[in-house]
């Protein structure tokens, strides 16, 4: 076959309709992502075109972050956890390309162009330089206020590193010093004690970040953001409540179930989060002493016990599938890089006269829904095809059924 052949039969594959016979996704999961990309997309919508009720909830939608942590946690948690519960090795290998494939072609595809066409997508008085997006260290130090083009770019940098340290962290559990001895004896205690220490360890550095922040004069504009909300390691809860989801499913799933059925694990997230919404207030994600120690732990534990319940209940969730939700789930990662250097320009372009109300909701969202399909179709989609057929089988990161990263 020649190569003209090979490309041609290659771009029929990635940009051809979804084969059929594919395994659904899962819905409980979709449902999480939907509600996170919403929230997300509502907190910057401009005020004025949060219409009526929406302006009640704007100041809680970077939660939806949180909830997006949530579910990579328990899914790259759960992928690289069941091998080892058979006995085997993860192929780490297999793994990071695989995140690849998955996060970078969009990413770049928007990195370059917010440098190329610095005009067209300012949503910021600046942007951190390129090369702290390439390391995803942008997140570090990061003063929106006067580099805050890309500035969502932020939670990206923190999974990439969760993406680079966790294999490394469950491979130690098919190394030999931790299946013999006294640390084999211990069972599951050494890992707890690790997931306490971040737990505990996150509170206490955030409350000490903003103990000393609140000692300032004037603490300038940012600073919350700055200290506390974008660095990777004061926002570790959403991933790690994930990771202990996947392995109490994973490893000790009929304790899991007897622990904690569907029914208790739901009606607890619930109650978790009002807890969660009352310590924060109306400030948005600017919390005080007490929420900045608490809320982000407290409400990634609702969201893990939400996406408990809704995984239990998943043969019930599946017959009654919404129609639409699969869709806008295929799109969040889409959503997200792209929404907002949309919403920016419109802004900027029309102004508050016209985009208010519900007219100028449908007008900016309309239009961020259609550039991220352009670049889930022409990017993100091709790439996954790519990476199936690269890897030779498909890439499975589900239980039971397929759950999209």
């Amino acid at each position: 076959m020649s190569f003209t052949t090979r490309a041609i039969a290659g771009l029929k594959v990635a940009f051809g309709p979804s084969p059929p016979g594919g395994p659904p996704r899962a819905v409980g999961p979709d449902v999480l992502r939907a509600v996170a990309i919403l929230l997300v997309m509502l907190q910057h919508l401009p005020k004025a075109a949060a219409a009526e009720w929406l302006i009640l909830i704007k100041p809680y939608g970077w939660l939806g972050v949180d909830v997006f942590f949530v579910l990579s946690g328990y899914l790259i948690g759960g992928q690289l956890m069941r091998p080892v519960s058979r006995g085997e090795t993860p192929d780490l290998q297999r793994f990071w390309a695989s995140r690849a494939f998955r996060i970078l072609p969009a990413y770049l595809v928007l990195l370059a162009l917010y440098f190329a066409l610095p005009a067209f997508v300012t949503d910021g008085k600046g942007i951190q330089p390129l090369w702290r997006f390439l390391t995803f260290t942008m997140n570090l130090d990061l003063d929106y206020t006067r580099a805050g083009n890309f500035s969502s770019a932020w939670s990206l940098c923190v999974e990439e590193w969760f993406y680079l340290t966790l294999p490394v962290l469950v491979l130690g559990l098919r190394l030999p010093i931790f299946r013999t001895g006294a640390l084999r004896k211990a069972g599951p205690w050494p890992s707890i004690a690790l997931a306490g220490a971040i737990l505990l360890g996150g509170m206490a550095l955030r409350y000490t970040l903003w103990r000393d922040l609140s000692l300032l004069p004037e603490p300038p504009n940012g600073a919350f953001q700055k200290l506390i909300y974008y660095p990777t390691w004061c926002r570790l809860d959403g991933l790690l409540m994930g990771v202990l989801l996947a392995a109490a499913r994973t490893f000790r799933p009929a304790l899991w179930t007897r622990l904690c059925p569907p029914w208790l694990a739901a009606s607890a997230a619930v109650a978790i989060w009002i807890a969660a919404v009352v310590l924060i207030g109306d400030n948005g994600l600017i919390l005080s002493l007490t929420g900045a120690t608490v809320v982000y732990p407290l409400y990634a534990l609702g969201c893990a016990l939400m996406l408990s319940a809704l995984l239990d209940l998943e043969p019930w969730l599946a017959r009654h599938r919404p129609r639409g939700l699969a869709g806008l789930a295929a799109l969040a990662y889409s959503l997200y890089l792209v929404h907002k250097p949309i919403y920016h320009f419109l802004h900027g372009w029309l102004g508050d006269a016209v985009l208010h109300g519900w007219t100028g909701l449908l007008v900016y969202v309309l239009p961020a829904f259609a550039a991220a399909t352009v670049l889930h179709v022409l990017v993100e989609r091709p790439f996954l095809r790519l990476r199936d057929q690269v890897m030779a089988r498909p890439v499975v990161a589900d239980e039971p059924v397929k759950l999209a990263a």
